[in-house]
C-alpha cells in the first residue's frame, strides 16, 4: 500500500534536464568561442559567468594589447553574481606586467575565449588578431 517516491517518479526526468542545461550552456560557449576567435565577431551577447562555469569552463583568457601577453583569469574567484556576462568581466581586466613596469592599474585587454584550463606549455594561448572594437 506504499507510494512511489519522488525520486522514482521524477528522477529521471530531473537529471535528463540537467544533462540537457549542461549540454545548452556547453554549446552556448562554444559558440561563443567560434565568434570571438573564428570570426572575431563581438564579445556581445556572451554566456553568464554561471553558463561558463556549469558548462566545465573555468577560465578566461585576457590578450593585453600593449605586450601582447595572454592570460587566464578564473572564474570561480571572480567575485560578481552568477548572471553576469561574461563581456560585462572586460572592464575589470588589468595586466599584471604592464602594471607593474608603470606602477598603476593598466586597464588595456580584450577578451579572447573562454577556455577549460589554464595556459600551460601544453596547452598554449589561443590564436587570435585583434579587430575592430565592438
Amino acid at each position: 500500500m506504499g507510494s512511489k517516491s519522488r525520486e522514482s517518479i521524477y528522477g529521471a526526468s530531473v537529471h535528463a534536464a540537467a544533462e540537457a542545461r549542461i549540454q545548452a550552456d556547453r554549446l552556448a560557449v562554444e559558440a561563443w568561442n567560434k565568434r570571438r576567435l573564428a570570426l572575431q565577431g563581438p564579445a556581445r551577447p556572451s554566456p553568464t559567468l554561471g553558463d561558463a562555469l556549469n558548462a566545465g569552463y573555468g577560465y578566461l583568457e585576457v590578450r593585453c594589447l600593449s605586450c601582447d601577453t595572454n592570460q587566464t583569469v578564473a572564474l570561480d574567484i571572480v567575485r560578481r553574481p552568477k548572471a553576469t556576462p561574461i563581456h560585462e568581466l572586460e572592464r575589470y581586466m588589468r595586466c599584471n606586467d604592464c602594471s607593474q613596469v608603470r606602477g598603476y592599474p593598466y586597464k588595456r585587454s580584450h577578451l579572447v575565449a573562454l577556455r577549460a584550463t589554464k595556459i600551460t606549455a601544453n596547452n598554449p594561448a589561443s590564436a587570435w588578431w585583434p579587430g575592430e572594437r565592438d
